[in-house]
């Protein structure tokens, strides 16, 4: 049986950080389904691009997921706000089930208290307002826990989650195919 994953959206995505790993998670047979949570499936990311969630987070089981991921970007500050990510995040980490976050969105994970005495990548943008625990490493997993720096590691951090769901051996058949 294939591996969930949910991506978790709102206005303002880092498009880099969203698309780079679902794409990867998809070519490896990861099923990827990205939820919003607004009202309307239509999501606008940082940089005005749009794309047609595949559901409203409202209507989703997240229990029936093997991984929750949240990307960057200015909707950080909106799925801090909404508190389901925070929620879901620690259900998931309770449940023994990964949780991976890019750039920004580690924000959510301190919120929900994940990340103490844990090592963690985030973008230098919001290093001040998370604990002790930062490394200078592109992708690093500690534990539940899978972070990233930012856009420019969007493709390092998406062949991990590729590796996690899919196994070493297809993180490099997709790795080749896109001659990463």
């Amino acid at each position: 049986m294939s591996k969930r994953v949910l991506c978790v959206l709102a206005d303002g995505f880092e498009e880099i950080e969203t698309v780079t790993p679902v794409d990867l998670l998809r070519r490896a047979e990861v099923e990827v389904v990205m939820a919003t949570i607004g009202k309307s499936l239509q999501v606008t990311g940082r940089c005005g691009i749009r794309i047609e969630a595949d559901a409203l987070l409202a209507d989703l089981d997240a229990g029936s997921f093997d991984l929750l991921l949240i990307p960057g970007g200015p909707a950080v500050s909106a799925l801090r706000e909404d508190g389901r990510a925070a929620a879901m995040a620690t259900s998931f980490v309770a449940s023994e089930k990964p949780v991976a976050a890019i750039c920004a969105a580690p924000l959510v994970l301190a919120d929900a208290g994940l990340l103490e005495g844990k090592h963690f990548a985030a973008h230098s943008s919001v290093h001040e307002a998370l604990p002790a625990g930062l490394t200078d490493e592109r992708v690093v997993e500690d534990g539940l826990i899978i972070t990233s720096n930012g856009a420019g590691t969007a493709l390092d951090f998406g062949l991990w989650l590729v590796q996690r769901m899919a196994g070493r051996t297809k993180a490099v058949e997709v790795a080749q195919a896109i001659m990463a």
